[in-house]
């Protein structure tokens, strides 16, 4: 009898052992593989979110000096009801990198009629005086046709003004020379147009490398790309490091 049962207890010790060397201990080997081989990959199968926007929206921006930052700032936000007012909201705004008081304000707006009213409303002068800003704020309105939320690792931004010859052919040919920009430090963040003229664009971006994006600007390759893609003229590049995003 008790050889019977020592005889039942080594044959499921043995079929135990066999199942753990087949299957039972095959994640723990995934698991190490992944260890030991810094080259293997664990695939997620749940999709990459959709980062980019292509619904049109509209914005005001603004750009003037300021005396003192730091109080405008305090003044600017004090001002919120205001501008909400007029359908006007907060998004974001920067200083510039050569000039840290050359202040920008981008804000989203759902009525542009509006916004332009607002832009010249006897009470936002009187307010922006008392805030200190020290120059005359020049107002562009525009919608942007693509924006691009996804988090990127630097504040440091160029806003691009420029006239196309047609906004479709322009269009095409931007979107052509990602893989240029990227390689050379530049990553495209919005673009769009003068809310009265697609002839006149915009273009937002991040430079993960200034000196390469510099570089880049100044190619051949970059003149030959603009001229095939009917820019007229030179941009007018505003650079920017963003402090506040709303």
């Amino acid at each position: 009898m008790r050889q019977s049962r020592f005889s039942h207890l080594f044959v499921f010790a043995i079929v135990i052992v066999f199942i753990t060397a087949c299957g039972g201990g095959s994640q723990k080997k995934a698991e190490t593989d992944s260890i030991d081989n810094p080259d293997s990959v664990i695939v997620n199968s749940m999709p990459a979110a959709n980062t980019t926007i292509t619904t049109p929206q509209n914005m005001m921006i603004a750009i003037h000096k300021v005396a003192n930052f730091e109080k405008w700032i305090i003044s600017y936000e004090g001002h919120d009801s205001i501008r909400l007012a007029s359908q006007v909201h907060s998004y974001v705004i920067g200083r510039g990198l050569m000039d840290s008081n050359l202040v920008m304000v981008a804000v989203k707006v759902d009525d542009i009629a509006k916004a332009k009213a607002f832009s010249k409303d006897p009470g936002l002068k009187k307010a922006m005086q008392q805030s200190g800003v020290t120059s005359t704020p020049v107002f562009s309105f525009v919608t942007m046709t693509f924006q691009d939320t996804a988090i990127v690792h630097t504040g440091i931004r160029s806003r691009s003004v420029f006239q196309v010859k047609d906004w479709d052919t322009w269009q095409k040919a931007f979107e052509e020379g990602k893989q240029d920009r990227l390689d050379n430090g530049i990553i495209v963040r919005a673009y769009g147009h003068d809310a009265d003229d697609n002839h006149k664009v915009v273009v937002v971006t991040a430079l993960m490398d200034t000196a390469k994006a510099n570089a880049y600007w100044k190619s051949d390759m970059l003149k030959s790309r603009m001229k095939a893609a009917g820019v007229i003229g030179m941009p007018e590049r505003y650079m920017f490091q963003v402090v506040r995003r709303y």
